[in-house]
């Protein structure tokens, strides 16, 4: 039963995903503003892949132990 709630998990972050990483989103953070010397899009998207990356290695570290 663990291994379907972590399958579960790890679905609903790559939908979440997805859906963070769509056009119309996206659309929304392409301006020519520069935060910390960054365009927002680019730092939307760095900020974004990098949660997606946490969550998956918190899922997969909960189902080790």
């Amino acid at each position: 039963m663990r291994n379907g709630l972590a399958r579960q998990r790890l679905t609903a972050v790559f939908l979440f995903a997805v859906l963070l990483f769509n056009y119309p989103l996206l659309s929304l953070f392409d301006r020519g503003e520069f935060v910390f010397g960054m365009p927002v899009l680019f730092l939307f998207l760095f900020i974004v892949w990098a949660a997606v990356i946490a969550a998956v290695a918190l899922i997969a570290e909960r189902r080790r132990s």
